[in-house]
């Protein structure tokens, strides 16, 4: 059996299609996350990355275009302590906002989804 090398050790970013990096920024930052960078990267390419304060993996907003459309489900889980204030304050801000799903046997959550239709999961700790 031959060993393997390869290893793993975290993940660090998540990248989302979306039509207006500035917009989606913006967005983000006015739910507290912050900007870890914000760069053009030559050629037009701007990579902006931001995250929740301490968290260790980072969502990066790049331009969407022809093979990179936007209303992705992205599967981003994010974690907050307070699912039903989470849920009054995305509403308020005019997104679209799914029910809260209040079971038994499962963390207070539902879903959202920014501007471009990209949905992402809020959930409390289990």
């Amino acid at each position: 059996m031959t060993k393997r090398t390869l290893t793993f050790t975290g993940l660090s970013t998540v990248a989302i299609p979306v039509s207006d990096q500035d917009r989606t920024k913006a967005l983000l930052q006015g739910l507290d996350f912050e900007t870890r960078f914000d760069a053009d990267l030559g050629g037009g390419f701007r990579w902006v990355e931001l995250a929740p304060p301490g968290a260790a993996t980072s969502i990066a907003l790049v331009a969407s275009g022809d093979t990179l459309p936007t209303g992705v489900d992205t599967g981003i889980r994010l974690v907050t302590p307070d699912a039903r204030a989470a849920h009054t304050e995305l509403l308020s801000l005019g997104l679209s906002v799914g029910e809260l799903l209040d079971w038994d046997t499962a963390p207070l959550m539902f879903s959202f989804c920014d501007f471009d239709g990209n949905r992402l999961y809020v959930a409390e700790p289990s």
